[in-house]
């Protein structure tokens, strides 16, 4: 077995916060400020002006777009994660999240490539809410 992962490849997601989803997360992550959940809070907040996600579901869509790429064709396993929140996610907001593969080693006594990334998350008005790193794992899947 050899190299899984090339240098380059890029692939991406798009999702839609409505304001049902970001409750919902936030309530599945315990995460119950105001802010992800009462409108009329947020709505009176000078920050923000209206209900906003939780960067926990921003940052798990961002990590999850990785399983769910490689799970495809390999056994992906996530080693590290540095992600920066850069801007509010409000509700009605459109985010893709991408990533571009920036260094793949192949390791023989890991038998799968250990795949360095930069990642990005993006609303619908080209404005950067997350920039990231990670470093996975990437083997052959099981016969």
């Amino acid at each position: 077995m050899g190299k899984i992962v090339e240098v380059g490849e890029t692939f991406s997601a798009t999702h839609h916060f409505s304001p049902d989803s970001i409750r919902e997360f936030s309530t599945l992550a315990h995460d119950f400020n105001p802010l992800h959940h009462d409108a009329g809070y947020a709505a009176a907040d000078p920050r923000f002006g209206g209900l906003i996600s939780s960067g926990t579901q921003q940052m798990s869509y961002l990590a999850a777009l990785l399983a769910t790429h490689y799970a495809k064709t390999a056994q992906p396993l996530g080693l590290e994660f540095d992600m920066k929140l850069r801007r509010a996610v409000h509700a009605g907001d459109d985010i893709t999240v991408r990533w571009t593969v920036t260094d793949s080693l192949w390791k023989e006594k890991l038998s799968g490539d250990i795949v360095s990334l930069d990642g990005e998350a993006v609303n619908q008005h080209g404005e950067t809410v997350i920039a990231a790193t990670a470093k996975i794992l990437v083997c052959a899947k099981p016969a």
